[in-house]
């Protein structure tokens, strides 16, 4: 198996963005077992230490850098290889297309507004 072929590119939980070095990186949704694993490499002070968790987390995201894969790190020697590898540009990037899945559209927020979670429009 050749790695262009080891990740699908097209699914639907993964999507491309390209940094300002314009190394193409393909994101993968953390499932909430990656969570749990990624809290296990980062071990018991680092796990309570936002900041750094959240960076783990973002470098995590990244299942590819130009169609090489990233396997989950799964050590934090190996979370903060990912981070070097991936650099402030590349973390910056992650970071900025993460959160444009999380910001709601604002129709969806206007339609919903004065509902409570889960009322039916």
């Amino acid at each position: 198996m050749n790695p262009a072929t080891s990740i699908p590119i097209g699914s639907e939980d993964e999507r491309t963005v390209v940094d300002v070095l314009g190394r193409h990186l393909v994101l993968r949704d953390l499932t909430a077992l990656d969570k749990l694993r990624l809290l296990k490499a980062a071990g018991p002070e680092l796990a309570l230490n936002q900041p750094w968790l959240a960076v783990a987390v973002l470098a995590a995201s990244v299942a590819a850098i130009d169609d090489v894969p990233c396997p989950r790190p799964s050590t934090e020697a190996q979370i903060e290889a990912l981070v070097g590898r991936l650099g402030d540009a590349g973390i910056e990037s992650v970071a900025n297309a993460l959160s444009q899945l999380v910001q709601p559209d604002e129709a969806v927020q206007a339609a919903n507004a004065g509902n409570l979670l889960g009322t039916p429009s």
